[in-house]
């Protein structure tokens, strides 16, 4: 048995930056400060997103953990208005809903999500685009952990809990498009597939030495075959 764990933002989907401009709105609503435009939203979990943003802003850990629930709570109702708003702005990346269907439909691997998004953020965004967030039997998230190298560890145990079975990290793939998902599985052992479906090229995900790089998931066969070698 394989766990797959997919990447969301950039692997999934896109949204055309709704979760990002529902993270700043919500910045500016709790804190009173806007980040920072320069700043790189991907590879990183929400509550990361926030610290490092807030940290570049003056505030101290203990000023940003005492809103950081609210900030979340304001995160979540602004991200469910942008992407009610503008249904069109979320779109499946290529390939995505055929290898979902593959790797679902097989006896021998099961379907997970590792994403830095909030439990509850990954569902609405999986929602805008048709996808059944439920259909995922694993799932590590942004809310479990705020750094991402954690959340292997934590799909992993919830695996052990869902399917009754321990899973070594040989036996858990992470299919992301952006280095930190590459890089995040190796303290377990996992393989990691890199796909230039977000910000970063073949050529930039491959200097990561991952397991397998492809420019999107359209050729599900090769994808596959990656996944179970």
């Amino acid at each position: 048995m394989k766990l797959i764990l997919f990447d969301i933002d950039g692997t999934i989907l896109w949204t055309d930056g709704a979760g990002r401009k529902s993270m700043e709105a919500a910045l500016m609503t709790v804190y009173g400060v806007s980040g920072d435009p320069a700043y790189r939203y991907d590879g990183k979990t929400d509550r990361q997103i926030v610290r490092e943003q807030l940290r570049a802003r003056g505030l101290t850990d203990l000023e940003i953990d005492a809103q950081l629930p609210a900030l979340l709570d304001t995160y979540l109702e602004n991200l469910a208005h942008v992407l009610a708003s503008d249904p069109a702005a979320a779109r499946l990346c290529t390939g995505i809903e055929v290898l979902l269907d593959a790797v679902e439909a097989r006896d021998d691997t099961v379907l997970g999500l590792l994403t830095g998004n909030v439990a509850l953020g990954a569902a609405r965004k999986l929602g805008a685009v048709g996808i059944d967030f439920t259909r995922f039997r694993v799932g590590a998230f942004g809310s479990d952990h705020e750094q991402r190298p954690e959340l292997p560890r934590v799909a992993q145990q919830r695996a052990r809990e869902a399917l009754g079975m321990e899973l070594p990290g040989d036996r858990i793939v992470i299919i992301g498009d952006t280095p930190a998902d590459i890089q995040c599985g190796r303290p377990i052992g996992a393989r990691a597939i890199g796909v230039a479906t977000g910000r970063y090229n073949v050529t930039d995900l491959a200097a990561h030495a991952p397991h397998a790089v492809f420019a999107d998931l359209g050729d599900t066969e090769r994808v596959l075959e990656a996944i179970l070698a």
